[in-house]
């Protein structure tokens, strides 16, 4: 009998152990079945995200200024009041004051801009855009662009500093590339080989600003807004996504990429900022742009767009013929460096000329030419260099009628 107890004590833990054991499997067992109904759940796929809605008969306008001084005394500079004005009107007008990135994102497809768009660019890097122009825009909460040649940073006097650009930077101001040196891209100086020169201008102006800052450069502004297809393609190629000159215009989404044009706006010359608001009727174009960029291309210049010429003392000339039935009267000629100047118009034979009385340093010189037609402001303008080491007399134009 007692071996049967013994038996009987020594088995039975081992039996509960087992049943405890079952027990546990189970409940593992019951665990599994959730799981397994979970499994076959099905999993919500998302839907995919739609294309933004672009709207392509947007228009947006660039204005670009350079220095902000109260008492203006060149073609470079504008009354921060006046500038405080401008910017009032332009939320007045209904038109939108954007950042550079999107209106490029609008131009790549990437997304919808305002019907009436703006981007506000300040050139060359003048320490009163960071002063003066800077407040100003934060009164609006407008962003803007900063042009920079970098050979002007830091340089002292009324250059801005690399401490202030990354002031700028931290609070969003977008920065981009206005070459090194500042020299018209057309010509290399003296001395120098013109391809390696240009490339100097165009890549290393991009590196130097983003080693300096950080940052990624996607914008160009040509000085003095000349160009040709040289310039236009080495810029292309260094990886600029916009390239912008200071021709107004009232820009689609296909403008061209390597010609954007901006409205250079100065205090000596209201009547630009006053173009540039008028978006037009249908098209957005303001008056007599499209028409103005047909007449500059048609038009017979002397000297020629881009020409070199070895006279001091040139005579300049324009027929006027390519852009209909101007109103004598409101015929004006402006050269750089010179203002308005007493050019004289023919309605007989719609020549304008212009003979200088003293002598032209040796540079590049813009010819700024404007009429109306039939009510509708037009402008065209080109390009000269005086180089007294130019062969000859110079390859002149044929102007018919002379």
């Amino acid at each position: 009998m007692s071996r049967r107890i013994l038996v009987m004590l020594f088995v039975l833990p081992l039996i509960l152990a087992g049943c405890k054991k079952g027990l546990t499997l189970a409940k593992l067992d019951d665990k599994s079945v959730p799981a397994a109904s979970a499994s076959r759940t099905p999993v919500a796929v998302a839907t995919p995200t739609p294309p933004p809605a672009v709207d392509r008969s947007a228009k947006v306008i660039v204005f670009c200024y350079h220095r902000f001084e109260d008492n203006p005394r060149d073609s470079l500079a504008i009354a921060p009041n006046e500038f405080r004005t401008q910017m009032k009107e332009l939320k007045d007008n209904g038109i939108v004051v954007i950042p550079m990135k999107d209106m490029l994102a609008w131009r790549r497809g990437e997304k919808s801009i305002p019907p009436k768009s703006a981007v506000i660019t300040i050139d060359d890097g003048y320490v009163s855009g960071y002063e003066v122009a800077w407040p100003i825009l934060k009164e609006f909460g407008y962003p803007f662009t900063m042009f920079i040649y970098t050979n002007y940073v830091g340089a002292g006097g009324k250059s801005i500093s690399w401490a202030q650009l990354e002031q700028m930077r931290d609070a969003g101001v977008d920065i981009e590339s206005h070459t090194v040196s500042h020299h018209d891209l057309r010509h290399a100086p003296k001395g120098q080989e013109y391809n390696a020169w240009l490339h100097n201008e165009v890549y290393t102006s991009k590196d130097i600003l983003e080693q300096k800052l950080g940052i990624k450069i996607v914008a160009f502004a040509f000085p003095y807004g000349t160009h040709n297809e040289v310039v236009r393609k080495t810029a292309m190629d260094a990886g600029y996504q916009a390239l912008f000159t200071v021709y107004g215009q009232h820009m689609g989404i296909d403008a061209p990429a390597d010609q954007l044009g901006r409205y250079a706006i100065e205090s000596m010359h209201p009547d630009v900022f006053k173009m540039a608001l008028n978006f037009g009727n249908n098209d957005g174009v303001g008056p007599g742009v499209e028409a103005a960029q047909l007449a500059s291309a048609a038009m017979v210049t002397q000297p020629m767009n881009e020409e070199r010429i070895p006279n001091t003392r040139p005579v300049i000339k324009a027929n006027l013929a390519s852009m209909g039935e101007v109103e004598p009267n409101s015929v004006e000629m402006r050269v750089s460096g010179f203002g308005l100047v007493p050019a004289k118009y023919d309605p007989q034979t719609k020549l304008v000329s212009y003979e200088f009385t003293q002598n032209l340093v040796p540079k590049t010189y813009t010819v700024i030419l404007s009429a109306k037609v039939k009510g509708r402001k037009m402008e065209t303008r080109w390009n000269f260099t005086v180089d007294p080491s130019a062969p000859g007399a110079g390859k002149q134009a044929a102007i018919r009628g002379t």
